[in-house]
């Protein structure tokens, strides 16, 4: 086992070029200084914190995005089944307040944009090290007061390497999957996608269509963003009101950024109703998957408008278009999500309550957690049907 160290930066800026060259991250947007930087700038609200891990001969091998805010303990467990007794043991312990948490993951985002470790180096030894510095960082005093450490969100393959949190107090919570949409390399466009459908939903999609004609779609450029950024940010915060989880609300000067960084690759589709900005979608297309980000919309025209249906049906157009191999629709509605073809990639966090007898008291707690249930459908023709 080689020596490993651990130094952390409170800047992408601080972070010397050589390092992202050391570690090969920078393939992976989520992890080049640009994406990084576009959330710090526009985020001043959110403590930003990037550990480095070198190997004995000083070389980068490992990146790990921490991130460090405050919300209540009902936004964290707002979509998870809980008693009512269970309920309240946790609002005592953890005070039914504001809590000031660390996270060690993209609060904006789900999957796996937390922690990159460099391919050809042991995994649990970088895993270790990165977790033995998150501990160190969360009884620094400069975060006080701090009171639990959240680590997201990883998927099934990763768990022989993450669950060596469960070593350091951790305890492991399932919290709602990502929806994917693989597409079919024989999709050229979207009616061919809607010949593999079943029936009845192709219907819905048609529906979706049919009822939002009176939507007008336009693809936003820098100088829209401009103009209508208060607007955008209001249908955003609409959203953020309704979804089921949500740590932190961004702020969109962050696709302003993304923008001018990903140039067409990062896409915002706006939909106006009567001359009124009534929803939008927004998603980065990275290594030939298209990822939804953030979408917003005016709910007191949702159902006259079929708005998010149609944002749905248009996220698989644009996927079709750009030729990618799948679609990422993120968490939160997964049932109708699954209407359209989507199926769930199921994702896994760690909590643990800085305070060690909280966290020995709470431990069992968490581990009777369990995210709500939702049906999955099965869209598409199977191959009979076809």
């Amino acid at each position: 086992m080689s020596l490993l160290t651990a130094t952390t930066y409170n800047s992408v800026q601080d972070i010397p070029s050589t390092i992202w060259e050391e570690i090969e991250c920078v393939s992976n947007v989520y992890f080049s200084p640009e994406f990084l930087s576009a959330y710090e700038k526009s985020n001043p609200k959110v403590i930003f914190k990037y550990i480095i891990i070198k190997n004995n001969s000083d070389d980068a091998v490992a990146i790990a995005n921490i991130q460090i805010i405050e919300l209540s303990i009902d936004v964290i467990l707002k979509n998870i089944k809980l008693s009512k007794f269970l309920k309240k043991v946790i609002d005592y312990f953890l005070c039914n307040n504001n809590l000031k948490i660390m996270f060690c993951g993209n609060v904006f985002l789900s999957g796996e944009h937390g922690i990159f470790l460099k391919k050809g180096i042991e995994k649990h030894d970088l895993f270790s090290a990165i977790t033995k510095e998150v501990k160190r960082l969360s009884i620094s005093k400069q975060l006080r007061p701090l009171h639990a450490i959240f680590v997201k969100d990883f998927y099934e393959d990763s768990l022989y390497i993450t669950d060596e949190l469960l070593n350091f107090g951790y305890t492991s919570m399932p919290v709602e999957p990502n929806m994917i949409l693989t597409l079919n390399p024989l999709w050229k466009e979207f009616s061919h996608y809607k010949e593999s459908l079943k029936s009845k939903y192709r219907i819905k999609v048609n529906k979706a269509d049919k009822t939002s004609t009176h939507l007008k779609a336009k693809l936003f450029t820098e100088e829209d963003f401009a103009q209508y950024k208060e607007e955008l940010q209001k249908l955003y915060e609409n959203t953020i009101a309704n979804a089921d989880f949500n740590a932190q609300v961004l702020n969109l000067d962050t696709y302003i950024n993304l923008r001018t960084i990903f140039k067409e690759n990062f896409i915002v589709k706006a939909y106006f109703f009567e001359g009124k900005l009534v929803g939008f979608l927004s998603a980065l297309i990275t290594n030939n998957h298209l990822d939804a980000h953030f979408i917003g919309l005016d709910y007191t025209l949702n159902k006259q408008c079929a708005i998010y249906p149609r944002i749905l049906n248009d996220y698989v157009r644009i996927g079709i278009e750009k030729r990618v191999t799948q679609i990422n629709f993120g968490r939160t509605a997964s049932e109708i999500k699954s209407t359209i073809g989507a199926e769930p990639e199921q994702l896994m966090c760690y909590i643990r309550h800085k305070r060690r007898r909280v966290n020995a008291i709470l431990r069992p707690f968490f581990k009777m957690v369990k995210i709500k249930d939702f049906k999955q459908h099965q869209a598409f023709k199977n191959n009979k049907e076809a």
